[in-house]
């Protein structure tokens, strides 16, 4: 197996595993080593770039992340062909190590939207990028003194340094791995050809070193897929089902939870990733804690616990000895297992499967990723195109009231009725997210000239292509009004609410 070129420290940051994307996006493959790691791997592998992330510490903290200082010798004894990029906390720990000085500053901290100025003729890793320039910046300590040697290549702003460079060590305050920084792939792009780094991510070669890093772990062994239909299982079950034949079995659990006919496409979409399915009839099970359950949180931990335990017994019945599952790197973002916050938590991750082997073939890859894969093996479109939905399904799309079997049937009917119509007009199609959810909290309306008092049905669709930011969309008034006139005729229903809000502030689901 050829080993990537490229080093990625990760130092706290909840954006490095869009480091990894950003690097996938331009072809090169990467490895993400926490700093303990890093000597081991420099002893028998030999890197054309290092890049150290970002991070929510201060540098000088005792506690703070250290990289070792091999990195340091590494970078300054490299020749052509080999380079170091700080990012943010990166280019703060690069300078404070190499004897020049970072402190927090209240005038120049940064956060959000932010501009550069290039000091001198763009070249180096602003090559092809303008003197003036928009980035992103999360910051609140600065580098206030430059180590011997190097020289500020850019400001931002508010007077901060916003990029340094000696030899082939470079460091840039802001986030070129964002989308929100215009020219941040340019940026990357520069810095792995000024380290001479070739291309090597291909489809092809990404879907068996997928399928060899399993079965290595696997042998011979059963495993039973927790699976779900979409884009995510199914890529995964495709990859794995010539490997592992009978002894995969995919497993789908109705706990109510699933959208108007649903079972027919998981089934349609097991049969196009030839692998066997058995579905379990847990309705009644799921029923008898959801219909209790009205926050976000709890309703995700409940439907964990439930979901481990039949996937388990599943297993178990099979005579498996692994579990996979097909996590993606954003819901080990979100979840908090890669450094940064925990923004909630997901079903598939830290299952703590005891007595059996979890495995997660794709958590290093983003959604896009995995459609470019289902794509190359030739799985239909309604697997590679299909919109994400979550794993507890509708049961986060009742709010403010318990998920009962009634209020989940609510929600299902909105669901395939505003996706009807969608569809007949030819916007769903265009959609990276539609989510349709039934907010209980019952509020006045009239109907036949009587007072009703009744629940909200709130639309909501993003666009997106990472999922870890997005963009409200906002419909037409004629589709807003067919929406609302088509839901209202429910009794339940008293309005329609749509909800156009970007991501950040909010998630794309309400819970």
């Amino acid at each position: 197996m050829i080993l990537p070129k490229v080093v990625i420290i990760e130092l706290g940051s909840q954006y490095t595993l869009l480091i990894e994307r950003a690097l996938r996006e331009l072809g090169f493959r990467s490895v993400i080593l926490e700093p303990k790691r890093v000597v081991e791997w420099l002893l028998v592998n030999s890197p054309k770039a290092v890049i150290l992330s970002g991070g929510s510490a201060s540098c000088y903290d005792k506690d703070a992340p250290q990289p070792p200082h091999q990195i340091l010798v590494w970078g300054q004894a490299a020749k052509s062909g080999s380079a170091v990029l700080g990012i943010c906390y990166g280019m703060q720990w690069l300078a404070w190590r190499l004897r020049g000085k970072v402190k927090a500053v209240l005038k120049k901290k940064e956060y959000g939207e932010s501009s550069i100025r290039i000091l001198e003729k763009p070249n180096g890793i602003f090559s092809g990028t303008p003197e003036n320039q928009k980035v992103w910046m999360s910051h609140g300590d600065s580098v206030t003194k430059l180590p011997p040697g190097f020289k500020a290549v850019a400001r931002s702003s508010s007077g901060a340094i916003a990029a340094m460079q000696k030899g082939n060590i470079w460091g840039v305050q802001f986030h070129p791995e964002v989308t929100h920084t215009p020219f941040g792939k340019t940026i990357i792009q520069n810095f792995l050809r000024f380290a001479q780094c070739e291309k090597d991510w291909k489809p092809s070669s990404i879907i068996e070193s997928i399928r060899q890093a399993a079965m290595e772990q696997l042998g011979k062994n059963k495993a039973v897929f927790g699976f779900s239909g979409g884009v995510d299982s199914s890529t995964v079950a495709a990859i794995m089902a010539p490997a592992l034949k009978r002894n995969l079995l995919a497993v789908t659990i109705d706990g109510g939870h699933l959208r108007e006919k649903e079972l027919i496409e998981v089934r349609r979409h097991a049969k196009a990733a030839r692998v066997n399915l058995r579905i379990i009839d847990a309705k009644s099970r799921f029923n008898k804690v959801m219909a209790h359950s009205v926050d976000a949180e709890e309703k995700r931990k409940c439907f964990k616990k439930i979901y481990l335990l039949l996937l388990t017994k599943a297993a178990r019945d099979f005579g498996a000895k692994a579990i996979l599952q097909g996590t993606l790197a954003s819901d080990r973002i979100e979840s908090g297992a890669t450094g940064g916050a925990a923004i909630k938590s997901h079903h598939n991750v830290g299952l703590g499967m005891k007595g059996l082997l979890s495995l997660h073939p794709v958590s290093h890859l983003f959604k896009y990723e995995v459609r470019v894969l289902a794509k190359a093996i030739r799985l239909p479109k309604s697997v590679w195109a299909r919109q994400p939905f979550p794993g507890p399904g509708l049961f986060l799309r009742v709010v403010g009231v318990p998920a009962t079997l009634k209020n989940l049937d609510i929600a299902r009917w909105a669901d395939a009725r505003t996706r009807e119509i969608l569809e007949r007009r030819g916007i769903y199609q265009n959609l990276s997210q539609l989510v349709v959810a039934y907010i209980g909290i019952p509020t006045v309306g009239v109907k036949g000239d009587a007072r009703v008092y009744g629940g909200a049905i709130l639309v909501r669709a993003v666009e997106t292509s990472d999922f870890m930011t997005a963009k409200g969309v906002h419909f037409s008034e004629e589709v807003e009004e067919e929406i609302s006139s088509a839901l209202t005729r429910r009794p339940e229903v008293v309005r329609v609410w749509f909800d156009p809000t970007k991501k950040p502030p909010s998630t794309v689901e309400l819970e």
